[in-house]
């Protein structure tokens, strides 16, 4: 008889602690199916000991210098970079995601986001004007808000964490996070790396449990005045609801459903590959992914036939093959909704080209009741279809064709998410015409995922509010105050 399976039993870490909690969640490894770990399933009780904690930290750290808090941000992204290959494995089997990706993205872009503020908290500065005829001076200074409750997706789980925690404690915040119940484990790794760097206790603390339960505990208490969120528009209509009787700071990074804009004049040989990443790059469970491809008419049956054949070769594999390009979906729910699209397509009379119900997947025994799903492409779909509407989240990608500019652009700004676009075109004066009309936060052309950290990311409509990134992220989790002084 086989040896029980060892279960990793992840604590809570409160005021520099690991503490364990009354009751637990499974995890699932993705790949497999299999519970692996067990998650606290946290509540009031422990987000009341995680503000006293952070509300204790908060004079100390705060008061610190910003050179002094950016030699603790500095040490925090050395140790997880010497951790990098142990991160990297944790976020493969957590996630679903190819180790690839968490080796060359997730990993290095969570080093990159501590060593970023760590820079960029050094250089803001502030605001100074004169009213001679009065004998007055005006001057602004920017202060820590207080403790920032952050809570961080599934999908890029440590990457997106540290792209909050960082920014937040560069500033003299402290702070009480809490990642996707499920994917917890880079979280908890992390907090094992903390002392070690010089983070006192109490300035970062991780509560992991749901969103009904430690989620809207961390949301709701009167002593967290900011909230950082990352995630669904249902999640954030609830966050607004629980955060307006106290008038919290909200920063919201929801959804999105992307559009591509492929010109008859766009560089396929480029176009295809990148469009390919985009589409289905982590599983597609990246907000910045494209779901909504329009190729104009005249090379519209060429980029298909190229699409489909290019999308074919994009290889689905256990996450620990290195010749795989995407890993599993995050769970068995996840991946149910995601067919459950493919299948309303399909009975409103969409064509499936290849991926779901069309393609095999092969995959080793022990992964049969893994969340795998081919990458599949949608065409002779309506713009009213809800595949054409709302964000899937998966590894699925419509094509549709168009006339002409102004009608591209109409339909491109006809859904209610305007996070992310990408347009191909050689014309730079098209690509800027057309990128000024796109309502979306950002735009690439010809190009896709090229990050300047420090200009704004963040979406139109209901993709959110608020921007992040080194000026916007010092802004939000700091308060401005205007001082005058007579003479």
């Amino acid at each position: 008889m086989a040896a029980p399976v060892k279960l990793l039993m992840l604590e809570n870490f409160i005021d520099g602690k690991f503490l364990p909690c009354n009751s637990y969640i499974d995890s699932y490894d993705p790949s497999t199916g299999e519970v692996y770990c067990k998650v606290p399933n946290s509540g009031k009780e422990e987000i009341e000991a995680a503000v006293q904690a952070a509300s204790r930290a908060f004079p100390g750290w705060s008061s610190r210098a910003p050179e002094e808090r950016a030699q603790v941000l500095r040490r925090l992204a050395d140790s997880l970079e010497q951790s990098l290959e142990e991160l990297a494995q944790a976020e493969s089997k957590d996630q679903g995601k190819t180790l690839t990706m968490a080796r060359t993205v997730d990993i290095p872009r969570a080093v990159q986001n501590f060593r970023f503020f760590a820079s960029s908290v050094l250089h803001h500065t502030t605001e100074c004007t004169q009213m001679d005829q009065l004998g007055c001076l005006h001057y602004t200074v920017r202060t820590p808000v207080g403790i920032a409750g952050l809570i961080s997706p599934w999908n890029l789980p440590l990457y997106l964490l540290t792209w909050k925690i960082a920014p937040a404690i560069a500033a003299g915040n402290t702070v009480i996070a809490k990642p996707s119940e499920l994917t917890s484990v880079t979280a908890w790794m992390l907090c094992k790396l903390l002392d070690k760097a010089g983070v006192p206790p109490g300035v970062i603390n991780i509560v992991f449990g749901t969103g009904p339960r430690a989620g809207e505990a961390l949301v709701s208490h009167p002593e967290v005045p900011l909230i950082s969120f990352t995630g669904s528009q249902p999640t954030a209509e609830r966050i607004t609801q629980l955060s307006a009787p106290h008038c919290k700071k909200l920063s919201l990074e929801l959804g999105g459903k992307n559009p591509a804009i492929i010109f008859e004049d766009a560089n396929l040989e480029e176009c295809i590959p990148t469009t390919v990443r985009s589409s289905f790059a982590n599983q597609g469970e990246i907000c910045l992914c494209t779901s909504r491809i329009f190729v104009q008419k005249s090379i519209y049956s060429e980029f298909l036939k190229r699409f489909v054949e290019a999308t074919r070769k994009w290889k689905v594999g256990v996450p620990s093959d290195p010749s795989a390009c995407m890993g599993a979906l995050i769970s068995k729910a996840h991946l149910e909704k995601v067919r459950s699209y493919i299948k309303r397509a399909h009975a409103e009379g969409a064509r499936i080209l290849c991926g779901e119900g069309v393609d095999k997947l092969t995959l080793p025994p022990r992964n049969q009741e893994g969340y795998f799903m081919p990458p599949t492409v949608i065409t002779d779909i309506k713009d009213e279809s809800c595949c054409m509407k709302e964000e899937i989240f998966g590894p699925v990608t419509c094509v549709v064709s168009f006339e002409n500019e102004e009608e591209v652009i109409r339909r491109a700004n006809s859904v209610k998410y305007g996070l992310a676009a990408t347009v191909w075109s050689r014309d730079v004066g098209r690509v800027h015409r057309v990128a000024k009309k796109l309502q979306s936060g950002l735009v690439w052309t010809n190009c896709w995922l090229i990050r300047e950290l420090n200009l704004p990311f963040g979406g139109m409509k209901s993709s959110g509010i608020g921007r992040e990134g080194a000026k916007d992220s010092h802004d939000f989790f700091t308060e401005i105050k205007t001082i005058t002084v007579k003479h």
